[in-house]
């Protein structure tokens, strides 16, 4: 028989399951700077996984990825509409940016086991 021990700072099965479905979407909205349906499926995951990392140490990342992918839509849809005035391009540049930030400091305290804002 096995003897199973609980290392201080181990995660819990739910923290376990939390971590892996965020590690599954960020790497989706990722991929999604490159091609636009894996960034749809990543923000579609975190939202639908989102209940099952209710008490988790990392439940404050679903929140940042669904925040990521809606302010990202809205800003893309806005910077396409004002592109033939070439302010568009900004905002689409900026946007961009911002996102790319808080994708890599959402992955970085991950894999940190760290809570995104804490």
């Amino acid at each position: 028989m096995e003897q199973v021990t609980n290392e201080v700072g181990a995660l819990s099965e739910k923290d376990r399951l939390a971590k892996t479905n965020a590690l599954i979407a960020y790497g989706l909205m990722v991929i999604g700077f490159f091609f636009l349906i894996p960034g749809i499926i990543g923000g579609i995951w975190a939202m639908v996984k989102k209940e099952d990392a209710l008490g988790s140490i990392f439940e404050d990342h679903y929140s940042n990825m669904i925040r990521v992918f809606w302010w990202s839509i809205f800003y893309a849809v806005i910077g396409l509409i004002l592109a033939f005035v070439y302010v568009g391009y900004l905002i689409l540049i900026v946007a961009g940016i911002w996102a790319i930030y808080r994708i890599v400091k959402g992955l970085a305290r991950l894999t940190s086991n760290k809570a995104y804002k804490a």
